[in-house]
């Protein structure tokens, strides 16, 4: 289904792409407020949730790229009303370093629910929820 077409979701969607192939620094900044928060909920990597200002989001995805050999969000859904965007996600990821019990190389897979508010042009707030599938050994 063709994405709706909106100049928040344009920015979403490229964000995304951008977060698959690791951006970190000028080129993460760049989608985001200098004001911006990140309220990741709690989930089975993250089970008392995450809540970060830029510097923190900027710093997790660097542990990103380090724990992380690949990974990719799909955006299946997405709407927007104003200056708010929702986004279905499907992001696949594979460990490059043992995660738990889990082996390096390694792959996870989670069904994402994201909420972006925007001030502008660019995100203010983030929200995620994800539902991650099995996270134990096959």
């Amino acid at each position: 289904m063709p994405l709706q077409q909106h100049p928040n979701i344009d920015t979403a969607v490229r964000y995304h792409q951008a977060v698959s192939g690791f951006a970190t620094g000028e080129e993460l900044r760049a989608f985001f407020h200098p004001d911006a928060t990140h309220h990741e909920l709690p989930n089975a990597l993250f089970p008392d949730g995450n809540l970060r200002d830029l510097a923190g989001l900027c710093a997790a995805a660097e542990a990103g790229r380090a724990g992380l050999g690949m990974q990719s969000f799909e955006v299946l859904n997405a709407l927007a009303v104003g200056d708010q965007v929702a986004l279905e996600v499907l992001w696949v990821g594979t460990t490059a370093v043992p995660l738990g019990d889990l082996p390096a190389g390694h792959t996870l897979r989670a069904h994402i629910a994201v909420f972006l508010e925007f001030r502008d042009g660019k995100i203010i707030a983030q929200r995620n929820y994800d539902c991650y599938e099995r996270l134990t050994r096959a």
